[in-house]
Parts: C-alpha cells; sequence; structure tokens
C-alpha cells in the first residue's frame, strides 16, 4: 500500500461509485433529467473511478471485496476497475459472477458501456469468440454500446441456438442499421422464442420494414407480456390514424390500462387527443403521466412554464414493469411535475391555432431528422429516448443513439452529427 492512501478515502470512493451507478440507472429513463445534468453526475462517478484507480491494487482489492454482495452497482464498480487495470482475474471473476446471478448482468453490462473502446481492445474479440453464449452476448452488448459492427459474430448470433443471445443479437442489429439483414429480421419473427420475436420485429421496422413487422408489433401491444409496452409506443408511431384510434380505443376498454392508454396517446402524437388527456389531469393517479403525455405532443415544459399545481400528498405510482431494469422499484412518475389542468387548458385553447388538425406531433413539431436532434440535444431523458427511436424510423439505417452512454461521450457524438448535417 502506498504510504499516501488512505483506506477509509478509497473505501469512500468504491461506496460512492456504487450509489451513484445506481442512481444513474435511474436517471438514464428519467422524465426529469437532461444531459447536462446527467454529465455533472457522470463527472462524479467518473471522479470516484479515477480515485480507485489512482489506488491501485488496493482500490482494485476494495471493489473486488465488494461483489460479495454482488449487485449492480458493486458489478459495475468491479467490472469497470478490471477492465480498465487490464485485471484478467478480476474480469473472469465478474464475468462467472453475472452469469450465474442474473439480477447482477446489468452491472456489468454497463460497465462495459462505461470503459472508453480503446479499453475493450482484445476484450470484446475474445467474448465474442467465446465457446459459451453468455459471454457472446455480453461481447455484442459492448458492440453495440460503442457503435461497433460485429460483423461475422453478429450473423452465427443471429442462428445460434441460444435464445438469449438470437435475441441479443437482433437489438444490435436494429441498434446498428444493419438494413442488409432486414429480410432476415422478417424471417425470424417465426422465431419460437417471444424476446426474439420482439427484437427481431423491432427490428425490422427500425430498418424499413412495415407490414409484416408493424403487424406482429401491434399484436404485441393488444396482450400482456414484457414488451407490450415497448410494442405499442413503436406501432403507434407508424400507425395510420384510423388505425391508431382502434388500438386506442381497444385500450380505453380496459380500465387497468389506463396508464399503458395514456403512453400510447403520447406516443403517437395525435392533436385529437389533447382534451382527453387535459381531463386525465383531474386525476391524482394519472395527472403526472398525462402531463408527460400533453408535453411529448405540444413539447410545452410543464415546471418551466409554471404550469404546475401544488399537491399535498403524493400518491404513489406503479414501478417499470421491465425485468431487465435494474431500478425495478423506482416510481415511475418520480420527478414528474404536477400539471394544473385549468392553466393548461387555457394555454391550449389560446394556442391549439398554431398546431395543424391531422398532422403527428413530437416535442411541439412534426417529427423531422433534425428535430429530433435538437432533442437529443435539449431534452428530457425519456423524450430523448424517443427521439432516438424516431431518428431511426424516419430514416431506416440510421444508428440508434445511445441515450445511456456517458455523457461527455454524447456530447462529442452529438457535436460530430450537428457537423454532419450543417455539412
Amino acid at each position: 500500500m502506498k504510504r499516501d492512501l488512505v483506506p477509509v478515502v478509497v473505501q469512500q470512493h468504491v461506496q460512492e461509485a456504487i450509489a451513484l451507478r445506481n442512481t444513474r440507472s435511474f436517471l438514464v429513463r428519467a422524465p426529469h433529467v437532461k444531459l447536462n445534468q446527467l454529465r455533472r453526475l457522470d463527472d462524479r462517478l467518473a471522479a470516484h473511478l479515477d480515485g480507485l484507480d489512482v489506488a491501485g491494487e488496493y482500490g482494485s482489492k476494495l471493489v473486488a471485496d465488494a461483489l460479495e454482495t454482488p449487485a449492480p452497482g458493486e458489478m459495475f464498480a468491479a467490472t469497470v476497475r478490471a477492465i480498465e487495470g487490464r485485471n484478467v482475474a478480476g474480469l473472469e471473476n465478474s464475468l462467472a459472477l453475472a452469469q450465474a446471478l442474473p439480477d447482477s448482468q446489468a452491472g456489468l453490462v454497463s460497465a462495459f458501456g462505461w470503459v472508453s473502446a480503446s479499453s475493450l481492445r482484445g476484450i470484446t474479440r475474445a467474448l465474442l469468440e467465446a465457446p459459451d453464449a453468455f459471454r457472446r452476448r455480453v461481447g455484442l452488448a459492448a458492440c453495440a454500446l460503442h457503435g461497433a459492427d460485429p460483423a461475422a459474430s453478429l450473423t452465427i448470433a443471429l442462428k445460434d441456438a441460444d435464445a438469449a443471445l438470437r435475441a441479443r443479437a437482433w437489438r444490435v442489429v436494429a441498434s446498428l442499421g444493419r438494413v442488409d439483414l432486414l429480410p432476415d429480421c422478417i424471417n425470424a419473427m417465426a422465431d419460437a422464442d417471444a424476446d426474439c420475436v420482439f427484437e427481431a420485429a423491432r427490428a425490422a421496422v427500425m430498418l424499413g420494414g412495415r407490414g409484416e413487422a408493424v403487424g406482429a408489433l401491434r399484436t404485441m401491444a393488444l396482450v400482456s407480456g414484457r414488451h407490450r409496452r415497448h410494442a405499442l409506443s413503436l406501432v403507434l408511431k407508424l400507425l395510420e390514424s384510423t388505425e391508431v384510434h382502434a388500438v386506442l380505443k381497444t385500450l380505453s376498454q380496459n380500465p387497468a390500462d389506463a396508464r399503458l392508454l395514456i403512453c400510447g396517446i403520447g406516443a403517437c402524437g395525435d392533436l385529437h387527443y389533447i382534451p382527453w388527456l387535459i381531463q386525465q389531469m383531474q386525476d391524482p393517479k394519472l395527472a403526472r403521466i398525462a402531463g408527460e403525455a400533453f408535453s411529448l405532443i405540444t413539447g410545452v415544459d410543464v415546471a418551466r412554464q409554471n404550469f404546475e399545481r401544488a399537491l399535498a400528498e403524493s400518491p404513489e405510482a406503479g414501478a417499470s414493469d421491465d425485468p431487465e431494469d435494474d431500478s425495478i422499484a423506482m416510481d415511475e412518475d418520480h420527478g414528474l411535475p404536477w400539471p394544473d389542468p385549468e392553466k393548461i387548458a387555457a394555454w391550449w385553447q389560446t394556442t391549439r391555432h398554431r398546431f395543424v388538425a391531422g398532422s403527428r406531433y413530437f416535442m411541439g413539431e412534426p417529427p423531422s431528422f433534425a428535430h429530433c436532434l435538437a432533442v437529443l440535444k435539449e431534452g428530457y431523458q425519456r423524450q430523448r429516448i424517443a427521439a432516438a427511436e424516431w431518428r431511426c424510423l424516419l430514416r431506416p439505417g440510421t444508428p440508434l443513439f445511445n441515450t445511456a452512454a456517458p455523457a461527455w461521450r454524447q456530447q462529442r457524438w452529438l457535436g460530430i452529427t450537428a457537423t454532419a448535417v450543417e455539412a
């Protein structure tokens, strides 16, 4: 141990790195966090990880010891140190633990997304060539997180006997914009595995496929399942208005689907439903999510434009139903403002003439590639996620922008993209 090393400080670096990573897992999907706010958290997280790097072997030992309770945050910190320190034994330990304990896998994968691409040289190739399907799945995820094409390893994985590996491979196909694999996406929708069917259908529409792929997503949107909400959000961006109305009408018949219905209205961008959304703002259980859907269509920032109301008590909202979400216990509406329906109704009455009836809207404008880029720069995280998806739907073959990447990396990508657009 170095003479000037203070053990209690190094331990604090470990604890803070774990806590900040766990907070980050919620913030990257939060409705009230912008990229500059994510950058502040990422800078803090990076500083603690740097502190562990300076601590050398002692820092690596402490994060390895933290894996006695291998939750996502602990797995993240240990894996980052193993990768950046070129600690083969440490990385092997993380991989083995994550394979045995699926609940920790999100932390492992996020570590591969956090480190620089240069830190993964040799590591990713070894994972892609491993005989074990789990390791190849991690290798594919690492490539997608850094926008790297696994090439032959990807096409081989699409035909693997392991369903989880096939599903991950189809997700990578969508992320990379591999339009050459569109016919394979269509064929893969006959897969016996439900996750593979969803990922193949999602990839197909992101790559420009319509018809059969849209039909598959529409079916998923109307039946219970883990991909229902995502399928609904995608398909409502693609259907014609009459078909959108039919899907929403079906959802409206089941009171248990009220939140899903509101999310669908926000995704479809149809002005026709604005008055109904404003009515839902009267219901404390639906008010905040209705306000978010209203903002997603009109671009109104409820908090910034002072359209909020104060409530003495905040009822609990449902948690995310995504089993891959490692912040599953977090209130889904946490951070959303409480909209004042009277103020918003008055605003809509005086402003609705600026919007063209019958047109689809996203964040106050008809969806366009340039507008989505602006939302990626200035929007809140859930809005940015939608903008990234819209870009792929508008221009099939566009790589999916990674809104969960370290903030400084996102800012660099956005600068490069803006320069390319201007050129």
